[in-house]
């Protein structure tokens, strides 16, 4: 192979390195989303079952917010309490809507952002950030820990 054709070669390695690296990067952060769009479909149906397969073992939820007036808490979310209460029939749908402000991953790590506003069937409840950390295990990416803020004012 004579010089020019072997740089013409490498150069088109070179090139098309970063775009394979750009839809790699897009795909996982595609995959990333749906397993947090998952969480909320399963919670909007009051499908308990739904919602626990986007969560990795030994998965952790925090609140952190506390009432008017008083210092900001953080607590401790039972997760077989809120999987209950997801699955309990309630009158009105739990819908948490969010906003992909931020997806950020290195290899099997991803960290994502939103802002959410939640409402009970049509009517406003509160508002607030949540912050997801997720894991890429063997059948795919799953939540390991969220932890959210939760206020009723100052909503977007």
């Amino acid at each position: 192979m004579n010089k020019s054709a072997t740089f013409l070669l490498l150069s088109g390695l070179l090139a098309a390195a970063p775009a394979a690296k750009a839809q790699t990067a897009a795909s996982e952060t595609q995959a990333v989303q749906q397993t947090v769009t998952a969480f909320f479909d399963g919670m909007r149906r009051g499908d308990s079952t739904a919602v626990r397969r986007t969560l990795a073992p030994a998965a952790v939820f925090h609140g952190f917010g506390g009432k008017p007036g008083q210092p900001p808490t953080l607590e401790i979310e039972s997760i077989n309490g809120f999987l209950k209460a997801v699955g309990t029939p309630h009158p009105a749908v739990w819908d948490e809507r969010v906003t992909f402000e931020r997806v950020l991953i290195d290899a099997g790590l991803a960290s994502v952002w939103t802002p959410y506003e939640f409402y009970l069937g049509s009517k406003f409840s509160h508002c607030g950030y949540d912050s997801f950390q997720l894991v890429k295990l063997a059948d795919g990416w799953k939540i390991a820990h969220i932890i959210d803020t939760r206020r009723k004012e100052k909503c977007k």
